[in-house]
């Protein structure tokens, strides 16, 4: 079998995994760009894209290379105390380690250093993430409303109620701000930690974020750019 090699790599605002979004699509107000390997920066191969609203992305758990998989593994989605079978999930942890997004394509732009690039909408991507393949996605075949949702329809929601003080929000770039909040609100933390009054740590848009769970309510308690 031929290897396969990346067509691209994202640039997005995450710089470690802890806080990323555990799907696609959760948190709009997130904002990335594609960008092609010099390769593959043939604007030719683009041709037609912009009349699509989203895409498909075809990606690699970089950070999960190397790592033994599991026949078996514990989904965020059920509290991390419940045991389904890795081909039921979207767990990093796969014989192949391949991820699967769907992103909201917002534009297509040519610059002059990095050839053409695509900013997405929603990713749930790490800084740096190779990318193996670019897809439509096409509304009759993609889209199915009556589709079943598994374990994952019964499992709860784990919105948050987010405090973030202005002082400490102002430290952010203002148009990451939005995302920012977006993505605390989803509970950045291990499914199995839920200790009151233990300090988080996340890094987006070039900040460190810490914070703390209490009844529901995520509280930031500073924010700093990184060096």
């Amino acid at each position: 079998m031929a290897d396969i090699q990346p067509i691209a790599y994202m640039q997005s605002d995450f710089g470690g995994k802890f806080g990323i979004p555990r799907q696609s699509g959760l948190v709009d107000a997130l904002r990335s760009t594609i960008v092609f390997q010099p390769e593959y920066r043939n604007a030719d191969a683009l041709r037609g894209i912009e009349g699509f609203s989203h895409l498909w992305i075809i990606w690699q758990f970089s950070q999960a290379v190397g790592k033994e998989w599991s026949p078996t593994v514990r989904p965020p989605r059920l509290g991390g105390n419940t045991r389904m079978g890795v081909f039921a999930t979207r767990s990093p942890f796969r014989p192949n380690n391949l991820g699967l997004s769907c992103v909201t394509l917002l534009g297509v732009e040519r610059t002059e250093d990095l050839g053409t690039v695509l900013h997405v909408g929603g990713a749930d991507l790490l800084d740096g993430t190779p990318i193996f393949d670019i897809k439509p996605y096409i509304p009759y075949c993609d889209c199915h409303p009556d589709a079943l949702g598994g374990f994952t329809q019964v499992a709860g929601d784990y919105l948050l109620q987010v405090d973030f003080p202005a002082e400490l929000l102002g430290v952010l770039p203002e148009e990451k701000r939005d995302a920012a909040v977006g993505v605390l609100s989803h509970d950045p933390r291990p499914s199995y930690q839920q200790q009151p009054g233990r300090v988080y740590g996340m890094t987006f848009a070039g900040c460190n974020i810490r914070f703390t769970v209490e009844d529901g309510v995520l509280h930031v308690i500073s924010t700093e750019r990184s060096h």
